[in-house]
């Protein structure tokens, strides 16, 4: 669960800025700075719709920053637009080891870590690759707030999102399967076929 009463540690004098580094790719940093593989993925809960720039921000200056995006169209009064829009809302997530963690805190838009149990809250990598493969795949998703009790545990075994796992509820008198991402109270709902679904079964149970 959120633990919002948290708050971060000042983040103390701003470090000298270096010289902005090119973005490689979307969510990866610059190729002139090297990511450590052992870093934790943290949630960072950034200023309303900077999540996008938050993330450009961060990747300028090598650290690595991940925004679920997903297609919507936007309808104006003239015309009709598919856009990327955040999938997660005020979240942006950072793979970062001591030496960044308060930089990220020093960058336009962030706001503070989301913290659990005294401490900035780990988001363990197999969720971050969920996150990845479920806006990789046409697959219909939402997020919604974690209202939801505990459903039938169920495994993906075809399709692009062969081998994730989540729990079948029932959501307006439809089955969806959904996802919990770790501390951020929120959940995924996807629409997948039942002929892609097994039930997990309890000896079975991996988290």
């Amino acid at each position: 669960m959120l633990d919002s009463s948290n708050k971060t540690k000042p983040a103390g004098k701003l470090p000298v800025a270096s010289a902005p580094q090119s973005i490689s790719s979307a969510g990866h940093p610059s190729p002139n700075k090297q990511a450590d593989p052992d870093a934790p993925w943290y949630a960072v809960y950034t200023r309303s719709r900077w999540e996008k720039r938050l993330m450009e921000l961060l990747i300028e200056k090598g650290i690595e920053a991940y925004v679920p995006l997903r297609k919507a169209i936007h309808q104006w009064s003239d015309r009709r637009k598919l856009v990327d829009e955040p999938l997660i809302r005020s979240y942006c997530f950072v793979k970062v080891g001591e030496k960044d963690y308060y930089e990220v805190l020093n960058t336009p838009g962030a706001v503070r870590y989301i913290w659990f149990s005294g401490k900035a809250a780990a988001i363990p990598e197999r969720q971050i690759n969920i996150l990845k493969a479920i806006t990789g795949s046409d697959v219909e998703v939402d997020c919604v707030e974690d209202t939801f009790q505990p459903g039938i545990r169920v495994i993906v075994n075809g399709g692009p999102l062969t081998g994730v796992t989540g729990e079948l509820v029932s959501v307006t008198n439809k089955k969806k399967v959904i996802v919990r991402i770790d501390h951020l109270n929120q959940v995924l709902t996807l629409t997948i076929s039942p002929l892609l679904l097994e039930k997990v079964h309890e000896e079975s149970r991996k988290n």
